[in-house]
C-alpha cells in the first residue's frame, strides 16, 4: 500500500505551488528567448501548463483510483502530478526577422508572468498564515 495524500494535497496551496514552478520555468524560458533574440534560426521556448491544470481540476472529468503506486493514472490526473512542460514553438512567421522571438511580446509576457508569480507567492503566504492561525487557535 502506498502513502496517503498529504495534508496540503487537496488544497489550493498545491495548485499555487505548481503554478509557482510553472512561472519560474516560464521566466527562464523567456530569459533564454531574450538572450537569443539575435540568433538566426532560433525558435522561442514556450511553457504549457494551464490546459493540463484545467483538465486536472475539471469536475466533470472522472478520476480513477489506483491500488498500487506503479499503476498508470487513468482519467483525471491529480493536481500534484501536473507538470509544466517547455517546448519549442513552431511559429513560421518570424516576427523578429532573424527568428520567431518578438521582443515586445516577450516583454509583455514577462510582465504578466511576474505579476502571476508574485500573486501566487502572496496567496501561499496568506493560506499558510491562515493555517498557522488555526493551529494556534487564533482568528
Amino acid at each position: 500500500m502506498f502513502a496517503k495524500d498529504g495534508i496540503f494535497d487537496r488544497t489550493a496551496v498545491t495548485t499555487a505551488s505548481k503554478a509557482l514552478d510553472t512561472y519560474a520555468l516560464r521566466g527562464k524560458a523567456m530569459a533564454n528567448n531574450m538572450a537569443n533574440i539575435t540568433t538566426p534560426g532560433y525558435r522561442r521556448i514556450e511553457v504549457d501548463f494551464e490546459e493540463k491544470l484545467r483538465e486536472a481540476l475539471d469536475p466533470d472529468k472522472l478520476g480513477v483510483s489506483r491500488t498500487d503506486e506503479n499503476h498508470f493514472h487513468a482519467g483525471k490526473v491529480p493536481v500534484k502530478l501536473v507538470q509544466a512542460q517547455a517546448y519549442r514553438a513552431l511559429d513560421p512567421t518570424n516576427p523578429g526577422e532573424l527568428n520567431n522571438v518578438d521582443v515586445d511580446l516577450e516583454m509583455s509576457k514577462l510582465a504578466e508572468n511576474s505579476i502571476n508569480y508574485n500573486f501566487s507567492i502572496r496567496f501561499i503566504q496568506d493560506r499558510m498564515g491562515a493555517i498557522e492561525s488555526a493551529i494556534k487557535q487564533r482568528a
